[in-house]
């Protein structure tokens, strides 16, 4: 009998080797670009947008940096990029022969963004899903990348075309959920470690953002969305809390200015620390 005779037309339950069998590929992964070298690779995600997803990655990358690694940034939130401004970025990314090169900032962060690409930074980019996921993958296979110990890939919000490309065409080692304290934040952070797990990527832990601010008159720390329920969701998921961030005047200052990477404090040392010792 010939092989299409003996098909039984289920892979996963065949040993043979066919060529029919040859042709079906193993994996949506996307291959880099051949001179980029990338040891990790760590999506930032949330389940509704307007939570800090954007200034947990930038800190994170910021912290990351300051302790000698070399950090960078894929800011995958092509509707809604905020990374460039964030680091006051002006210039735009140029391409090569070889591919297209990331803007560095001041303190050598390497970012991509399609802000980094528009004449207008202003001007909306009005694409369907697919183009969008398009120009997401792009930034992967045709960025170079070069020698980056950590590249944080700021997700757009939601469960949508983008996360899902992200997740099936790019190696991520795990992601870090960036939430709020308000009630809703349960059945948010439930949609986001459901994707994770339908997508078998490890969770290396939850950030509270806008989790509480001090009076600047004395000190006392008050509570705009109420008490946190970080810690019972993060049990529920068996997630660990990797930091709270406050509501601070001060930061957001600094991401209006474009100098993030002046930011001071530790809130987010475990989270830096969770990242830079995690493996797969």
């Amino acid at each position: 009998m010939t092989e299409q005779e003996n098909c039984i037309h289920d892979c996963s339950a065949c040993s043979e080797s066919c060529s029919s069998r040859e042709n079906i590929p193993e994996s949506f992964l996307e291959e880099p670009n051949k001179m980029s070298s990338i040891k990790k690779v760590i999506a930032v995600v949330s389940g509704k947008g307007g939570v800090g997803k954007s200034l947990v990655t930038s800190m994170l990358a910021v912290t990351l940096n300051r302790r000698g690694l070399r950090t960078a940034i894929l800011d995958a939130d092509i509707t809604g990029p905020s990374i460039p401004k964030a680091f006051g970025l002006q210039q735009k990314a140029i391409g090569t022969e070889f591919g297209m090169l990331p803007v560095k900032s001041k303190t050598g962060i390497d970012i991509m963004s399609i802000n980094l690409l528009l004449e207008d930074e202003t001007e909306p980019v009005v694409w369907r899903g697919p183009v969008i996921a398009g120009a997401v993958k792009q930034f992967w296979t045709e960025v170079i990348w070069n020698d980056v110990d950590v590249l944080f890939v700021d997700m757009p919000p939601g469960t949508g075309d983008v996360p899902l490309t992200v997740f099936q065409s790019l190696p991520v080692d795990g992601i870090i959920i960036v939430t709020s304290p308000q009630e809703l934040v349960s059945m948010i952070v439930s949609k986001a470690v459901n994707m994770a797990q339908l997508m078998e990527i490890p969770i290396v832990g939850i950030v509270e953002n806008m989790s509480y601010l001090k009076c600047p008159d004395c000190g006392k720390e008050i509570k705009p969305f109420g008490e946190s329920h970080i810690e019972e969701v993060a049990g529920k998921y068996g997630l660990n809390v990797l930091g709270k961030l406050p509501m601070d005047p001060a930061v957001a200052s600094a991401c209006d200015k474009g100098l993030i990477e002046l930011f001071a404090g530790n809130a987010l040392d475990q989270a830096a620390d969770a990242v830079e010792n995690f493996k797969k």
